[in-house]
């Protein structure tokens, strides 16, 4: 499918009227009354997205564009997604939606790096501490998104992104892109979706439940394990079904399959606290319509912290490794990194500040979303996902579509 490219003039702001004391702008690159288009931060063969700015409150934006022959138009869907998880804390805000021109247009929060971003920025390795810290939140997000009625279905770390920087979520961890995002509750029946076996594979081959590979109905269930299988790489570095060679891809997903069953949690998780392979037991041997206890599972991470002697401060490893590079370059530690990131002071002062009834969560105060920010190059593809311009993209994760049989998605693992 040939990329199209949406392409903007210069900036010429164009006389203003009020109108129902609203101001109008009429230009070239303003889309949706009062967005103008920025620079491109991100692309796929489904459209582009720019980083743009809301022209009445100056405040930043993404801007995705999607063409409305699509072959499989999500934006639309997306947006009623986000629009029933309004209000969540670490989940965007959306602002617009509709067309311009040959395009579907989505605006929404920008934000900062992705946690896969963040691990390539450490090495490929977090701590012990970072991943308790990440473990909480993340199932903290996903919790919020179940109490909804919704299962994600694509837990990965480069759906997961930090806040944009010099704000005061720049460390709040985020969740985005609902596109794979199901009800497991029906709403007019009021009961869980039946359970059904040859299901095709949705999700990332690396991460997703061992369920999942062998065709069940995914569930609550399903997205815990595949957190697991996250903390797990970001400790370890990487996960021991990367990397199996196979003659299609079909078989390549069969293989890593069988690897994950073939994998003891105690040896999957050896070197590490318990914890971590008392939430993998967990998950795996939660039911089908089962209500996971969520406080437990992050319980369990507040434990491996106490027993490892640290507690959860908000100062991940990404911040410290920046606040040291600050310091190596500049010979004195700075309240801001060269990144937008807090330092470890600056983050403690931030939590101390929090608002009257609001919760310090990873060192920042848990207000509305922050968002998608340049660096973090998300774009989307004509699958109906958004797919972060990483080093370590989704193909070479072994990304499977929604929308397309598992044997023709491609990538290696």
């Amino acid at each position: 499918m040939q990329q199209q490219v949406v392409k903007f003039n210069a900036y010429q702001p164009s006389r203003q009227s009020a109108s129902n004391g609203r101001m109008q702008y009429s230009s070239p690159n303003v889309v949706g009354v009062h967005y103008q288009v920025g620079k491109r931060i991100g692309e796929g063969s489904f459209g582009i997205i720019y980083e743009g700015i809301n022209l009445l409150n100056n405040q930043p934006v993404a801007i995705k564009f999607e063409p409305r022959k699509s072959d499989a138009p999500q934006l639309r869907d997306e947006y009623r997604t986000y629009k029933i998880l309004t209000g969540l804390v670490g989940i965007p805000t959306v602002y617009y939606f509709g067309q311009e021109g040959l395009h579907n247009i989505l605006c929404m929060d920008l934000l900062g790096k992705s946690l896969e971003d963040m691990f390539d920025f450490c090495d490929r390795k977090f701590s012990v501490k970072t991943v308790c810290m990440l473990a909480k939140s993340m199932i903290a997000r996903v919790q919020s998104v179940h109490e909804r009625y919704l299962i994600y279905r694509d837990i990965k770390p480069d759906n997961f992104l930090v806040g944009r920087p010099y704000t005061k979520n720049a460390n709040l961890i985020h969740l985005i892109d609902f596109g794979m995002a199901k009800y497991y509750w029906d709403v007019k029946k009021q009961q869980h979706i039946p359970y059904r076996e040859r299901k095709s594979l949705s999700g990332t081959a690396r991460y997703m439940s061992i369920n999942t590979h062998l065709g069940r109905e995914q569930s609550r269930r399903d997205d815990l394990e595949a957190l697991g299988h996250v903390f797990m790489y970001f400790l370890r570095g990487q996960l021991p079904w990367q990397g199996l060679k196979a003659a299609t891809n079909k078989q390549k997903y069969e293989r890593i399959g069988e690897k994950k069953h073939q994998t003891p949690i105690k040896e999957l998780c050896q070197g590490f606290p318990e914890e971590f392979a008392i939430y993998l037991n967990y998950a795996r041997k939660l039911g089908f319509e089962e209500t996971p206890d969520y406080e437990y599972l992050m319980g369990l991470f507040n434990t491996a912290l106490e027993n490892t002697g640290e507690e959860d401060d908000g100062i991940y490893d990404w911040i410290v490794k920046a606040s040291n590079r600050s310091s190596t370059r500049t010979n004195s530690t700075s309240h801001r990194t060269a990144g937008g990131y807090q330092t470890p002071r600056a983050s403690a002062q931030m939590a101390n500040a929090s608002p009257a009834g609001q919760t310090a969560v990873n060192g920042v105060t848990p207000t509305a979303a922050g968002a998608h920010t340049q660096a973090t190059l998300v774009a989307p593809n004509t699958k109906g996902h958004d797919l972060p311009t990483t080093a370590h993209a989704d193909a070479e994760a072994g990304y499977v579509s929604r929308v397309i049989p598992p044997e023709v998605s491609p990538g290696s693992t």
